[in-house]
């Protein structure tokens, strides 16, 4: 019989992994003391939803990125996009530390939740769907995801009309950048949801409405293959936009990991890893980091 000793700590476990690397002072997580919120307008049978991930547009000329792939630091975005969600647009999580032991990307829909939504708009549970998906960078700096990015992100979503937003994170410090924009969207009256699997980040930084899934990361959408699983993972993200009576509400997701029991201890755990691999991951790292600032430098003049 399995143990569950509850949600990974992300925080704790991401700061021991990185000094197990050689890294000095521990990365210091947002946090608030007040929370914005808002209840719902109208009905939300009359409301049109949007969907922020943080996942990546693909660039066939910037390696592999398809599932399994390792992380690719070539593949990150470092400004807000808004895509038309037709045709389907292709996304991809190459480009951040998910849980890659446990989670290949094969099925889109355990971290993009386009087709659930469209269920839910079927079925008529909600008003319409925002014709655009917005993406959210991965930005370790608050300031700039808070100054920069949630700002942009907020300018999209109004001028689309979108009255409730669905925030889809993937790794640790995706969790911290869509909270940041939950909170920058709530205050303008936009309300928010976050669907995600880190829960100690989420809940550090306090955000409006949390949908919380007990899964490896990558899979804040649902269990891959699975698309009851799926579709009631947005039911329950709309059912909170109506019940919630306050800030910081977390509801847990009734779902279990049906696959590899030992997925807790696997990610970024130091004490797992020999001194040649923590050696090896070390030097990964700042390969990666150089490769992003290349990365960010070309993106950048492209856009000037």
């Amino acid at each position: 019989m399995s143990i569950d000793h509850g949600p990974v700590e992300y925080i704790r476990r991401t700061q021991q992994y990185y000094q197990a690397l050689g890294y000095g002072e521990p990365y210091q997580w947002a946090a608030f003391d007040t929370v914005p919120f808002h209840y719902p307008g109208k009905a939300i049978t009359e409301c049109k939803v949007g969907i922020v991930t943080t996942a990546a547009p693909y660039q066939p000329d910037h390696g592999d990125q398809g599932p399994g792939a390792p992380y690719n630091a070539a593949a990150k975005f470092f400004s807000v996009y808004r895509l038309p969600i037709k045709p389907r647009p292709d996304l991809r999580i190459s480009h951040i530390a998910i849980d890659r032991d446990h989670t290949t990307a094969e099925d889109p829909g355990s971290y993009l939740p386009i087709d659930a939504l469209k269920s839910a708009h079927e079925l008529g549970r909600i008003g319409d769907i925002s014709e655009y998906i917005y993406g959210l960078p991965t930005n370790r700096s608050q300031t700039r995801t808070t100054q920069v990015d949630c700002q942009d992100l907020l300018k999209f979503v109004q001028i689309d009309n979108v009255d409730i937003v669905l925030l889809v994170p993937n790794c640790p410090v995706c969790h911290q950048s869509v909270s940041l924009a939950s909170r920058t969207l709530e205050q303008a009256g936009v309300l928010t949801v976050i669907l995600g699997c880190a829960k100690d980040i989420v809940e550090h930084v306090g955000v409006p409405r949390f949908l919380f899934s007990d899964f490896p990361l990558g899979n804040s959408a649902g269990i891959p293959g699975d698309k009851h699983c799926q579709q009631d993972l947005v039911s329950r993200a709309l059912e909170l936009v109506e019940t919630a009576k306050e800030p910081r509400t977390t509801q847990q997701s009734p779902y279990r990991w049906p696959f590899a029991e030992n997925w807790k201890a696997d990610y970024a755990n130091p004490d797992r890893l020999s001194s040649e691999e923590i050696r090896e991951r070390r030097a990964a790292f700042e390969s990666a980091k150089a490769i992003a600032k290349t990365s960010r430098k070309s993106q950048g003049d492209a856009q000037t």
